[in-house]
C-alpha cells in the first residue's frame, strides 16, 4: 500500500512518480536526522511546559525519537522516497511506534521553519568542526616553521623573484590568511546561531509557544525576530558558503606553491610519498596529486555559492520549494572544506624542505637589488635616483654575467660616489633578511616573535 502523504487530505489523485522523485529530498537530507531529533524533543518539551500537549504525549515523544534515532545510528532505518524528506520520515516512523502522540508533534509547527531550525543548527555544529580544522592547519604550519624556518629562499612578486625571506615568514602568511578565515566562519556563525522554530509556516502560531525556550535549549542566541524572514532566507548558508570559498582560495593557493615548489625547476620541497602518486606509463614520475585536487576542488565550492545565490535572488516571500537546492550546494561546500584542510594539514608536516636548494635561488635574480637602492637612500640620495643607479647597475651585471657580491668597491662606485665599502657586505642575502627589521617583517628576530605570538594567539583561542 502507498504511504499517505502527509498533505495528502485535499487531493484526489497520487502523485506523479516522476513528480515524487524530483520532489524528494531524503536522499540528501537524511544527514540532517540529528538536528531533526533534537529539534523535534526541544519542540515537545516546550509544548508540555506551555500546556499544548501533556507531559505523558511529551515523554512518549521523546521516547520515541530517541529510539528512532538509534536505529538511524545503527543503520536499521528504513528511509522512504514517498515520505519525501527526512521530517516526515522521521515523523511517521514516530507515530507508527507511538500512536496519536506522535501525530501531535507537529502542532504549531511548520515544515518550512523546522528545515530551517535543522539546516541552522547542522550549519553551526559543522562550523564548530571546521574551526577546529582549521586550527590543526594552522598548527601545523606553525610546527613546520619552527621545525624548517629558518631556511632562506626568495619571495616572488609575479612570480619573478624578488626578495629574500626566510621560510618562516612565508608560512606565517598563510597562517594569517587561515586565522581570518576562522574569523569569518565565526561571523557566519553568530549569524546562523537564531533559531526559526516557531514562526510555523510563515505567519507565526496561535498557540503559546515560547520561541526563546527552544531557542536556548537548542544552542540557538535568540529567535530569528521576523517569522517571514525566518523561513525565507537562507543567506545564513550564502554567508557560510563565501567564507568556505575564500578559505579555499587560500588552500589552493598553497595547494599551487606546493605543486611548483615540489617540481624539478625549483626542487624547494619533497612530498611525503603517502601524499603523492604516480604515473600509469611514466615509471619515474611522483605526482603532486593532493595539492592539485585541493586546486581543483576549490572551482565547486565557487559553484556551490553560485548555485546558493542563484536559487535565492528570484524568490519572492516567504516560503518556496527552489529552497529545496539549498542543501545540496551548503553541504558539498562543507564537505569538501573539511576534506580539504584535514588532508593538507597531514600532508604538511610529511614535506622536506631542501634549504641549500632554497638559498642557492637566491643566488640569481638580484634579490638584494632592493637593498643596494635602499643603501644609497640611507646615504641622500633621493630614492628615485637611488632607484635608477640601481637599475644601471643591475643591467651591467645582466650583460657582464656578474652578480651583486661579487662586485668590488670600485666597481659600484662606477655608478655612485655615495656607495662605500660596507655596500659589499649589505649586499649579501643574509643582510637583506636581517635588514627587514620593520613589524610584520622577515629579519629573524621579527619572524621569531611573530611565531611566538601566533602559537600564543593559537592556545589562547577556543577550540
Amino acid at each position: 500500500m502507498a504511504q499517505q502523504k502527509t498533505w495528502g487530505g485535499r487531493f484526489s489523485e497520487p502523485t506523479d512518480a516522476l513528480v515524487q522523485r524530483l520532489n524528494a529530498s531524503v536522499g540528501f537530507d537524511a544527514r540532517l536526522h540529528r538536528e531533526d531529533v533534537d529539534g523535534s524533543i526541544a519542540h515537545a518539551r516546550m509544548l508540555a511546559q506551555q500546556g499544548v500537549l501533556t507531559t505523558d504525549d511529551a515523554a512518549a515523544i521523546e521516547t520515541g525519537l530517541l529510539a528512532i534515532r538509534a536505529q538511524i545510528d545503527a543503520g536499521t532505518f528504513v528511509w522512504s522516497e514517498a515520505l519525501e524528506d527526512v521530517h516526515m520520515n522521521i515523523e511517521a516512523r514516530l507515530t507508527e511506534a507511538i500512536g496519536p502522540a506522535g501525530a501531535r508533534l507537529h502542532t504549531a509547527r511548520s515544515r518550512n521553519d523546522q528545515v530551517a531550525t535543522d539546516i541552522r543548527l547542522w550549519l553551526m555544529r559543522r562550523i564548530d568542526a571546521l574551526d577546529g580544522a582549521l586550527r590543526g592547519l594552522q598548527s601545523a604550519l606553525l610546527d613546520l616553521a619552527e621545525r624548517d624556518g629558518r631556511a632562506i629562499l626568495p619571495g616572488y612578486t609575479h612570480l619573478q623573484r624578488a626578495q629574500p625571506i626566510l621560510l618562516a615568514h612565508h608560512l606565517l602568511a598563510y597562517f594569517e590568511m587561515f586565522d581570518r578565515d576562522r574569523g569569518r566562519l565565526a561571523d557566519a556563525r553568530r549569524r546562523a546561531a537564531e533559531s526559526p522554530l516557531g514562526a510555523a509556516a510563515l505567519a507565526g502560531t496561535p498557540f503559546p509557544v515560547d520561541r526563546f525556550a527552544t531557542a536556548t535549549a537548542l544552542g540557538f542566541e535568540r529567535p530569528v525576530r521576523n517569522s517571514l524572514d525566518a523561513v525565507a532566507d537562507r543567506d545564513f548558508a550564502v554567508e557560510f558558503t563565501a567564507a568556505a570559498a575564500l578559505a579555499m582560495v587560500h588552500l589552493s593557493r598553497m595547494g599551487e606553491e606546493l605543486v611548483l615548489w615540489s617540481s624539478q625547476e625549483f626542487a624547494f620541497v619533497t612530498l611525503g610519498d603517502a601524499f603523492a602518486t604516480g604515473s600509469s606509463i611514466m615509471p619515474q614520475k611522483k605526482n603532486p596529486d593532493i595539492p592539485e585536487l585541493v586546486r581543483g576542488k576549490t572551482g565547486r565550492v565557487f559553484g556551490d555559492l553560485v548555485a546558493l545565490l542563484t536559487v535565492l535572488k528570484g524568490l519572492p516571500l516567504a516560503y518556496n520549494k527552489d529552497l529545496q537546492e539549498d542543501k545540496e550546494a551548503l553541504f558539498d561546500a562543507a564537505d569538501t572544506l573539511g576534506d580539504c584542510l584535514d588532508v593538507m594539514a597531514r600532508l604538511l608536516p610529511a614535506c622536506t624542505f631542501h634549504p641549500e636548494r632554497m638559498r642557492s635561488a637566491c643566488d640569481g635574480g638580484f634579490v638584494t637589488a632592493t637593498d643596494v637602492a635602499d643603501y644609497l637612500a640611507r646615504r641622500g640620495v633621493p630614492f628615485r635616483e637611488a632607484h635608477h643607479v640601481t637599475g644601471r647597475l643591475v643591467g651591467w651585471c645582466i650583460a657582464e654575467q656578474r652578480t651583486l657580491p661579487s662586485l668590488s668597491l670600485a666597481e659600484f662606485r662606477r655608478f655612485s660616489e655615495a656607495f662605500d665599502e660596507d655596500i659589499r657586505t649589505a649586499v649579501t642575502v643574509e643582510a637583506s633578511v636581517a635588514a627587514r627589521t620593520s613589524y610584520g617583517g622577515t629579519a629573524p628576530d621579527r619572524v621569531a616573535a611573530a611565531l611566538t605570538e601566533a602559537r600564543a594567539r593559537l592556545s589562547l583561542q577556543p577550540a
